[in-house]
């Protein structure tokens, strides 16, 4: 320190460097000093030629004769911005609509769809299996009938309760043969991916070399997790023209809705 500081000087108060401080920053961004940035070039994101001929056609029924080629870039960066401000919003809402909430501790399930279906399924399949029961039996006592005057109906019964013994021999012997197959085969092995010796990578699995090399599936081996997919349906855009007012009672929206 000199005897006589200056008492404006921070840096020298705080104990900084400044020759040092700049020797640093100029050798971490090395790589940025001296370069220079220029602009891209504007590309349009639309074919100018068609588009041109497009705009001159349009242009043509108002009067319009000549259309520069400005007008030309900005309708096609128009265009550009407009298709990206739609596939974002139609990605929130298809986001939304795969959003689960079963593991929310804000929400409770009120209502289980999926159930009340398998139970009105369950109820239908008990009901069908209770009629089916009542005609096998009545089936049964036709066959056993030792009556002499056998009317019409009463042989139709019986032809039927036939044909239902044997479909149903048919079936335990088909039965007995896949148990029989089975048995033969032996005890399922186990597929590659249910190994130890296995990384999974997004979904896919990949084997690890049993040698000392660091082979595909090793860890010390670069991972790259599969990009996951949002796929827009036909309702998630319905929902979105519905929600714009441009297209809320556009002959586009209804189109869609018809199909």
């Amino acid at each position: 320190y000199r005897d006589d500081d200056d008492i404006n000087d921070v840096a020298s108060m705080a104990g900084v460097n400044l020759n040092e401080e700049s020797a640093r920053i100029m050798a971490t961004n090395s790589d940025l000093v001296g370069t220079q940035i220029q602009s891209c070039k504007d590309e349009p994101f639309l074919a100018a030629i068609p588009l041109h001929k497009r705009i001159l056609e349009t242009a043509k029924k108002l009067g319009i004769t000549d259309v520069p080629a400005e007008v030309v870039t900005f309708i096609s960066h128009a265009t550009q911005n407009r298709l990206r401000t739609v596939i974002e919003k139609v990605t929130v809402i298809t986001q939304h609509r795969m959003e689960s909430y079963k593991d929310d501790e804000w929400y409770e399930q009120a209502t289980d769809v999926r159930s009340q279906l398998k139970f009105f399924e369950q109820l239908e399949r008990l009901e069908k299996q209770r009629k089916d029961e009542q005609e096998r039996e009545i089936l049964l006592k036709a066959a056993k009938s030792r009556s002499r005057q056998e009317d019409p109906e009463q042989a139709r019964l019986k032809q039927k309760a036939k044909e239902m013994q044997q479909q149903e021999l048919a079936q335990m012997r088909q039965r007995d043969a896949n148990l029989t197959a089975l048995a033969a085969i032996g005890p399922r092995k186990k597929r590659k991916l249910d190994s130890p010796g296995l990384l999974t990578i997004g979904g896919e699995g990949l084997a690890v070399s049993g040698g000392g090399q660091a082979g595909v599936g090793t860890p010390s081996s670069r991972q790259y997790a599969r990009q996951k997919i949002t796929r827009v349906n036909l309702r998630d855009f319905i929902f979105y023209m519905e929600q714009e007012r441009e297209t809320s009672h556009s002959l586009l929206l209804y189109r869609a809705l018809l199909k």
